[in-house]
């Protein structure tokens, strides 16, 4: 049964040009294969279209990849979390290596007839310019390499997601080994860095011929597309339409310059307090003015219970979002055996809800990483008001901006009765996450030179050269820490980063939004009120502007260069010595 759309010709007359009939909800497409789903965009391709329909044509599109996309997020929402479940990787599997390479092929054959139309209006001017950049890159050779990509990159979600540790008889996720890296006791230390190095180092093998498998492909698929290299590539499919290469490359150096100096100092400075010879990779984390390690929490209920009171307090609507998210069960926090690393929030298209995924052991940094990932949930329900779904997505760099910023508005409500701490802790804690936003900056510099010498160095095919590149490069942005004897260690580092095996030149997007991010906390600082505002009014543009226009309406600029960085890495120095200088005094 199809839904007729009616059209009136100018005689008066109706002609029906029919649209399919969509589902109620994404559950009817939980167990489609792509031959269920293709006649609905069959359906698309082929309605009449014109100038008089076309915005009801885009309503049924737009509703279509809502419903199908949600099917496909929940499929991956219950394989990250139970990576050991054969039937839930079969359902992440089906939608990932069989739905969504096809339908991407489908969207660019509907894109392509939109932008033949000729038709436009205001607010799908940046959702246009994404749609042509996809068409002139797709290639149908790729779509079977995209499914490959995705198998390949469940293979290594489901190798990390069984790594476990032994600990004193029991066995533990790495996330869960966190705690013993901030003991006040540097043998406890060394052993946790240790075990969840060597977690990684027994698989290096098998995941070095992971990553050859990936490489070769993503190779393929710049080469099919027209491109030098991979890199090249990426640039255009990720639609960094306002920076290019040499940009980033000004980034990396600007971090060189200006950030890795800093980082280097807060390094001494801690081997110094620690009244230790050399600083090594096991002493980062400990807490230099309590004698036992911040502990923001014990349980979930306590853990999310405080994250209401602090987004209510930060913002009333704010508080009421997360609220909705903690009744409507979109929180899954706990690590546990055979769940994915890392976390993340993804979208429910269809319903016009976020959910957020990590792996919480009881440490500051699972407060931040919370409130990092309600940033992008509040971004999402934001935009979710736009009338088309293309409108409601933006690139990277405005979502971590979303993200980035949240970290640093909801800081000052971190204390007690609001939130987790005492005031000293809270002092900590901030002194903690400061430090931190400063040693990740080199880290994340790394990161995406890593990535772009691999996609243009013939070496990087190579795996003992890429491991031999990684190790210069670190050397190059983080100095300060003493990892002699421990190369293999070191080494182990990028096996652990996700986003280089799943997710390739997604990285340096955390850059450009730390450095936007500052600027809404410099702002903040003078007026915390216009500082939300302004965050909310960037968000609720979800994707109808470019880049720099949501960093405007934030109230941030894109920097890349040494004296805009080397500014607002100063003012986070600053505060870093007052802060030290505050717990210091006791």
């Amino acid at each position: 049964m199809r839904r007729p759309l009616r059209t009136l010709k100018p005689n008066g007359s109706v002609t029906i040009a029919p649209l399919p009939e969509l589902p109620a909800s994404p559950e009817a497409f939980a167990d489609a294969t792509w031959d269920d789903v293709a006649p609905y965009y069959e359906a698309l391709a082929t309605a009449p279209l014109t100038a008089a329909d076309v915005e009801e044509w885009l309503g049924a599109w737009s509703r279509l990849d809502a419903l199908v996309g949600e099917a496909g997020t929940l499929a991956m929402i219950a394989y990250t979390g139970d990576t050991a479940d054969a039937a839930k990787e079969a359902a992440y599997l089906r939608f990932s290596t069989d739905v969504f390479p096809k339908l991407d092929e489908q969207e660019v054959r509907l894109s392509k007839r939109l932008l033949d139309l000729g038709w436009s209006r205001p607010d799908l001017e940046t959702t246009l310019k994404r749609f042509r950049a996809d068409a002139e890159i797709f290639r149908e050779a790729n779509v079977p390499l995209f499914a490959e990509l995705e198998e390949l990159s469940a293979a290594y979600q489901k190798i990390v997601g069984g790594l476990a540790a032994d600990w004193d008889g029991e066995r533990k996720t790495i996330p869960q080994l966190q705690p013993f890296l901030k003991s006040p006791d540097r043998a406890v230390r060394e052993r946790a860095f240790r075990k969840g190095a060597e977690a990684y180092l027994d698989k290096r093998d098998e995941l070095a011929a992971l990553f050859d498998r990936m490489y070769e492909k993503r190779v393929q698929v710049g080469a099919n597309a027209g491109f030098p290299n991979f890199m090249e590539y990426c640039f255009a499919a990720k639609h960094r339409f306002d920076y290019g290469p040499d940009d980033v490359q000004r980034f990396h150096e600007a971090v060189e310059s200006t950030v890795t100096p800093v980082a280097e100092r807060l390094h001494a400075w801690r081997r110094e307090k620690l009244g230790v010879a050399q600083l090594r990779p096991w002493d980062l984390g400990v807490d230099l003015f309590r004698d036992r390690p911040l502990k923001p929490f014990s349980e979930v209920p306590e853990f999310v219970a405080a994250a209401r009171r602090i987004f209510a307090t930060l913002d009333p609507e704010l508080g009421e979002q997360f609220d909705l998210m903690a009744r409507e069960r979109l929180l899954d926090l706990e690590s546990r055996p055979g769940k994915a690393p890392g976390g993340y929030c993804t979208k429910l298209s269809f319903r016009g809800r976020p959910f957020i995924f990590m792996n919480a052991v009881g440490v500051p940094d699972d407060v931040n990483t919370l409130v990092h990932e309600a940033g992008h949930c509040f971004h999402d329900f934001a935009s979710h008001g736009l009338p088309l779904i293309w409108q409601r997505s933006t690139g990277h760099e405005a979502a971590e901006l979303a993200s980035m910023s949240m970290e640093l508005l909801a800081a000052p409500h971190l204390a007690r009765p609001t939130g987790y701490y005492e005031p000293e802790e809270a002092l900590s804690a901030e002194l903690e996450h400061l430090v931190e936003v400063v040693t990740t900056l080199p880290h994340i510099a790394s990161v995406d030179a890593f990535q772009r010498w691999i996609y243009t160095d013939p070496a990087g095919a190579d795996a003992d050269a890429r491991d031999a590149a990684w190790l210069d490069l670190r050397a190059r942005f983080e100095r300060g820490v003493d990892w002699g004897g421990l190369e293999r260690e070191r080494v182990a580092r990028w096996y652990r980063q996700l986003h280089i095996f799943e997710l390739p030149f997604y990285y340096i997007e955390y850059g450009i939004a730390q450095l936007g991010a500052l600027q809404v906390w410099r702002r903040s600082l003078q007026d915390p009120q216009d500082a939300v505002r302004r965050y909310k009014a960037a968000l609720s543009l979800g994707g109808t502007r470019s880049l720099p226009e949501i960093y405007q309406a934030a109230g941030a600029k894109l920097v890349f260069d040494a004296a805009g960085m080397g500014e607002l890495i100063g003012l986070v120095a600053e505060r870093i010595e007052a802060l030290q200088g505050r717990l210091a005094a006791g």
